[in-house]
């Protein structure tokens, strides 16, 4: 939970702007030294040197790039070394010979976000065991595979802006919506889905109907593909939810050239850059998120702090985040970054990631 206010912190600032959307298959190293001062809680100071490696769910993901673009700023201010690492495509299991490979190299903190809660298990345990500390991000495993998870938002309040959003857009006529999704283990996505159906089953939402649920896999054309085979079978749909960067624009990029553009709604989870064009053409009147490089930020001070001592994992403590300020950890080890902040043709232009 998150001391004080828990709104998201947008920060629109020039070096995103820099931010390479690819990321190389291979570890990209780089040392911390940048003269930024210790980072200090009332547990003491973060170690240097500490060894922190991203494992996104895959990489040359512009979500993932932003996140661990915040991770290595982060690194660097405490002065310890940064990497990134993983697969090119979000498999279940594709991370498991990355984990090994990082625990064998001594790391001393994976910060992962799971493709699957149960297939990386095994791997992250003998890692902890190996003595690397593990921290998920962005999506979780289950609890006893890791150390701390830090979460960008609830699955509640992602579903509520989910279904407010989609209801705002479609009308108060309502229709047919369906679900594009990333992939069918990924632990956020179907949390986040499963809160859905409880919001669509409030009274406000009744004219909504939830007809499909599809996977894209977090793999562009896929999206794109399961976009288009949504319409062909259900050419009445009123309105389509993906709560996944790369499925959102998929579909925005597959409604924008249709006969379906404005007549479809679209709303999800996406990044201004991914997603300017499509909120000014029409196809999208306003999506969600939180600042990603603002999670990678928060995720790698959690574990410096917990590399270093200062915290364990447990309920009540507290540590302090560079410019993020103060966090508490919750329960189950749980770090909450803030709520989605929902971005439209009025505000898009003043952020830049």
């Amino acid at each position: 939970m998150r001391a004080g206010t828990t709104r998201v912190r947008l920060v629109a600032v020039a070096a995103l702007a820099a931010v390479a959307f690819s990321t190389a298959a291979c570890t990209d190293d780089s040392s911390g030294g940048n003269g930024a001062s210790p980072a200090v809680s009332g547990n003491g100071t973060i170690k240097p040197g500490l060894k922190i490696a991203f494992l996104p769910k895959q990489v040359n993901n512009p979500y993932f790039t932003t996140a661990g673009n915040g991770g290595k700023t982060a690194v660097g201010e405490f002065k310890g070394t940064y990497s990134e690492t993983g697969p090119s495509e979000a498999s279940a299991s594709s991370q498991v010979s990355y984990i090994n490979t990082l625990s064998q190299q001594k790391t001393d903190v994976i910060v992962v976000s799971a493709n699957d809660k149960d297939a990386i298990c095994g791997a992250l345990n003998e890692a902890r065991q190996a003595g690397t500390k593990v921290v998920t991000y962005d999506s979780d495993t289950k609890p006893d595979c890791r150390d701390l998870f830090v979460n960008q938002a609830t699955a509640e309040g992602i579903a509520k802006s989910q279904i407010k959003l989609i209801s705002d857009a479609v009308g108060p006529d309502g229709g047919k919506i369906a679900i594009l999704s990333a992939t069918a283990n990924a632990t956020n996505q179907n949390a986040w889905i499963e809160m859905m159906k409880t919001e669509l089953a409030k009274p406000e939402y009744s004219k909504l109907q939830l007809v499909a649920t599809v996977y894209g896999d977090d793999d562009d054309q896929k999206s794109f593909t399961e976009a288009q085979g949504l319409l062909a079978k259900y050419p009445d749909l009123k309105g389509i939810i993906s709560p996944t960067t790369v499925g959102v624009a998929a579909a925005g990029r597959y409604l924008s050239g249709s006969a379906y553009k404005g007549k479809v709604a679209l709303t999800g989870l996406g990044t201004p850059n991914q997603m300017r064009a499509f909120v000014k053409d029409g196809t999208c009147k306003a999506f969600a998120l939180w600042n990603p490089a603002d999670l990678g930020y928060l995720a790698a001070y959690a574990a410096g702090a917990l590399a270093s001592g200062m915290i364990s994992g447990k309920e009540g403590e507290k540590f302090t985040a560079g410019k993020l300020g103060e966090f508490t950890v919750g329960k189950n080890g749980e770090v909450l970054l803030g709520e989605p902040f929902t971005f439209n043709a009025s505000n898009i232009d003043q952020f830049n990631f």
